[in-house]
Formats: C-alpha cells, sequence, structure tokens
C-alpha cells in the first residue's frame, strides 16, 4: 500500500511537471509570435507612413528612392541584424528590444516602395496569403516529431546561394534568373518558417530558469521568424501582385 501510494505521487508530481513545462513552452513561444505579430505592425506603419509621404512630396520621394540615401535604406535592415546578433550578450533586454523596434521600421522604409509598383489590393492579398501559409508551417513546425535539423543546415546552404544568386541578379539583371531567385526564395522561407519554430521550441529547454536568456531569446526568436514571414511575403509579390 505504501508502495502504491509512493508511485501515485512521484505519477502526480510527473504530471504536474510536465503541465508546468507546456504551459511555459507555451508561454514562451506565444512571446515569440506576438513580438513578430507587433514588429509586422511597426513595419507595416513605416511602410504606409514612407509611401504617403513620398506620394506628397516629391522631394521628400526624390530623396529616399534614389542613391545615396536609397541604398542606406535597403542595407540598414541587415546592419541592424548584424548588430543584434553580434551584440546580443553585450546589449541589455531593452536595449536589445529598442534595437529590434527600431530594425521594424526601418524595414518598413526599406520596402515601402512596393506600394508604388504593385496595387494595394494585390498587396494585402499577398499579405494575407503569407499569413496563411506561415501560420500552418509554423504549426507544423512545432507539431511535427520528425526532427527538421538536417533539413534546417540544408535550407541554411541555399539561403547562401540564394544571396549570392541575388547580388548577381541586382549588378546584372535577368529575367529569367530573377524569376527563379523568386521561386527558390518562396522555398526557402517556407521550409525555414517550419525549421526555426522546432528550432525555437528545443532553445526553450536551454533558456527554462533563466528570465534574462529566455527574454532575450524570444526577441532573437521573433527576428527569425520575422525575417522569414517578410521574406517569403516579398518573393510571393512577385508572383502575386498586380503591378501599377
Amino acid at each position: 500500500m505504501a508502495d502504491y501510494q509512493e508511485n501515485q505521487m512521484n505519477y502526480g508530481s510527473a504530471a504536474r511537471s510536465g503541465v508546468q513545462y507546456d504551459e511555459g513552452l507555451r508561454s514562451y513561444m506565444l512571446g515569440i509570435y506576438n513580438y513578430m505579430a507587433l514588429a509586422l505592425a511597426v513595419t507595416g506603419i513605416a511602410a504606409l507612413g514612407t509611401a504617403y509621404l513620398a506620394s506628397t512630396n516629391p522631394a521628400f520621394q526624390a530623396a529616399i528612392y534614389t542613391a545615396p540615401i536609397s541604398y542606406i535604406i535597403m542595407f540598414a535592415p541587415l546592419a541592424f541584424v548584424l548588430v543584434m546578433s553580434f551584440g546580443l550578450n553585450k546589449m541589455s533586454t531593452g536595449t536589445l528590444q529598442m534595437v529590434f523596434w527600431a530594425f521594424a521600421a526601418v524595414m518598413g522604409m526599406s520596402i515601402s516602395s512596393i506600394f508604388f509598383v504593385f496595387t494595394a489590393s494585390s498587396i494585402v492579398q499577398t499579405f494575407f496569403i503569407t499569413a496563411a501559409a506561415f501560420g500552418s508551417l509554423s504549426i507544423y513546425g512545432y507539431t511535427t516529431k520528425r526532427d527538421l535539423s538536417g533539413f534546417g543546415r540544408f535550407l541554411l546552404m541555399g539561403l547562401i546561394g540564394l544571396i549570392l544568386a541575388s547580388i548577381v541578379s541586382f549588378f546584372f539583371p535577368s529575367g529569367p534568373l530573377q524569376f527563379a531567385i523568386n521561386v527558390i526564395g518562396v522555398l526557402i522561407f517556407a521550409g525555414l518558417t517550419a525549421y526555426d519554430t522546432q528550432r525555437l521550441k528545443v532553445e526553450y529547454d536551454f533558456y527554462a530558469g533563466n528570465a534574462v536568456a529566455m527574454a532575450r531569446g524570444s526577441i532573437m526568436g521573433a527576428l527569425s521568424l520575422y525575417l522569414n514571414f517578410i521574406n517569403m511575403f516579398m518573393f510571393l509579390l512577385q508572383f502575386l501582385g498586380n503591378r501599377e
């Protein structure tokens, strides 16, 4: 009888531990998605605001969409990502958060030109299609029992190739090359969405119990998913967007 009671107590303790773990993981992932959603909102507001100012002020439009300022705005998001990645352990959580919001705003400025290229309705339509695809892929990454780490390494190598091809296309424009880049880009960032979601679940085990590491991990995790979403949206827009 004593053994039975002890076993029941151990079982109850394990069950409570499992429930607490699941609740902690859900809270952690929800925090990541909240950061990402807010960053997308900041990007959208910055993009709309920049496009509106450019449409009503020719001088402003000429300034931000022509060199050299256009190149500064174009590459500024990359600079923010590098600062966040390499300065992760040197910045406080509050500073990292501020840099993240600034990055989202600058990203909005850098993609604001889409409002002069594509119709507003096709931009909205593509956004919701991207959101549906992103949500499905992220759910898959969260729930699948399959280990996606090997798949992720393959995608990261493909991403490097995509970046190199994009650089070549920038200096030597080519219709077929750009089409291939768009197709491959959609596939790579779709796969990275599932991979990164699973990776973030695994990282929770390392952060659990460390509030500072978990807070920073939430911001950097949101950055990863945000970049997947934005890039998938931009590549899909090349296919689905109706040009002005």
